[in-house]
């Protein structure tokens, strides 16, 4: 079953169950879905999906540090809930070895040997981290890795 589907299940689900939590961040993030299929003219691959739900991730860490910042600990927390309820729809996250690892396959098929070779790295290897590390991560390790 893709990620779409498996959100349009466990909302009607939610529904059924008055789960307010799960049924509002399940709406959230089938509108940002279908936004992006509008937006497109065609329907999302998985890929696409997965991303989509990432970027919903970070947008609630932003309102969590928005929220420490305001002195807001409900918004916080209710932030954090919804980030539990979406990472259920994330593939596992690769461990800070896994990522190194394709890092470094990365940057030997690509030949890089310094920082200025970054973008080239990132080109390869983002497509094989899709909906498992964030941009962030990956470009810390290469980073790192070809200083």
């Amino acid at each position: 079953m893709t990620a779409k589907a498996q959100l349009e299940s466990d909302l009607k689900d939610a529904m059924r169950a008055n789960d307010d939590l799960r049924k509002h961040t399940l709406r959230m993030a089938l509108s940002a879905i279908q936004y992006a299929e509008v937006e497109r003219g065609s329907v999302l691959d998985e890929n696409a999906v997965l991303a989509i739900l990432q970027k919903e991730v970070k947008m609630r860490q932003e309102a969590i540090a928005e929220a420490q910042h305001a002195n807001r600990p409900d918004l916080e927390e209710a932030s954090k809930a919804e980030i539990e309820v979406l990472r259920a729809y994330l593939p596992k996250s690769f461990s800070p070895e896994e990522l190194e690892a394709f890092a470094k396959q990365a940057i030997a098929e690509v030949g890089a040997t310094s920082p200025q070779d970054m973008g080239k790295v990132m080109k390869v290897l983002m497509p094989r981290l899709q909906g498992r590390a964030t941009g962030d991560q990956a470009s810390q390790v290469v980073r790192r890795l070809l200083q």
